[in-house]
């Protein structure tokens, strides 16, 4: 059943004057996602193909709406939870998405490996439990066939296929090894997104920094000595931030930032401005910590 308010709106929609649709489009998109349900039984009952692009239009619109104030939510509530901010961005291509579902995935992942891990395992034999569960077992790898593409970004796809990139791969690892209560930590590496185990007590690297995971690399083992091989063959100059963990909403970033090249790189302009805003919300973000 349609929204009688709705309903009354959708049928002004044919009105070619602007100043009237600009009035009804605010009108609906006021209402939020709760207006989505009529707008999509609306768009099934109507024959004039034009009212119906409007319709797509301001569902598309309500729904990205509601990722931005979702996405500032998450900043301003500390973006604690990794998983949920790569489910934000998930839900700009799949709106229907529920975190629960990626949840659900993560913990069959989690309970594999924590009938394996105990107390007594060192932090390296812990880490080759979950190397074996994610990489042998589920055969989670990288996507070299299309390194580019946007799937690379959201993680429902990534779950689903077993393919992604260094950060979509390294977030599926550190949200399992949280889970398990181990301090794996993301490390925004140029041209690389790895991981980092951190123990506060390890007196050896003044970031209490183990060792590094690249799970694009089916989680194999690195040292700081292979970070900075990295670095030199790559002719980057070394910055503290390129071994030390890094903040979540950065992680987040980053996979905008790829995502946005993704769309760029297909000539996607409008996918790409939105993008866009969604990395504004983060600058603006930080500015205002500053």
């Amino acid at each position: 059943m349609i929204d009688n308010e709705i309903k009354v709106l959708i049928n002004l929609l044919e009105d070619p004057d602007k100043e009237v649709f600009r009035a009804v489009s605010e009108r609906i998109t006021d209402r939020g996602l709760e207006a989505v349900p009529s707008l999509e039984k609306a768009w099934e009952l109507s024959l004039n193909q034009d009212v119906q692009e409007k319709i797509e239009d301001l569902i598309h619109l309500i729904q990205f709406i509601h990722i931005k104030n979702e996405l500032s939510e998450w900043l301003e509530t500390g973006s604690r939870d990794l998983l949920y901010g790569a489910y934000i961005i998930a839900k700009y291509q799949y709106p229907d998405l529920y975190y629960s579902e990626l949840d659900v995935q993560i913990e069959i992942f989690k309970k594999a490996a924590w009938l394996e891990i105990h107390d007594n395992l060192t932090a390296l034999e812990k880490v080759r439990i979950i190397n074996h569960i994610l990489f042998a077992k589920h055969k989670f790898g990288r996507n070299t066939t299309n390194f580019y593409s946007p799937r690379n970004s959201f993680i429902n796809q990534v779950l689903e296929t077993k393919k992604g990139n260094p950060i979509s791969l390294s977030i599926i690892y550190s949200v399992v090894a949280h889970k398990l209560k181990l301090p794996v930590y993301g490390v925004n590496l140029p041209l690389n997104y790895i991981l980092a185990y951190q123990e506060s007590y390890y007196k050896d690297d003044p970031n209490g920094i183990l060792f590094y995971i690249n799970p694009y690399n089916n989680g194999n083992v690195l040292s700081r000595k292979e970070i900075d091989l990295f670095l030199s063959q790559q002719k980057i100059e070394p910055k503290e931030d390129f071994y030390s963990p890094c903040t979540n909403d950065v992680t987040v970033e980053r996979m905008l930032r790829n995502l946005h090249f993704s769309y760029e790189k297909m000539g996607y302009t409008d996918k790409t401005q939105q993008i866009s805003e969604l990395l504004s919300i983060i600058r603006k973000f930080r500015n205002q910590q500053l």
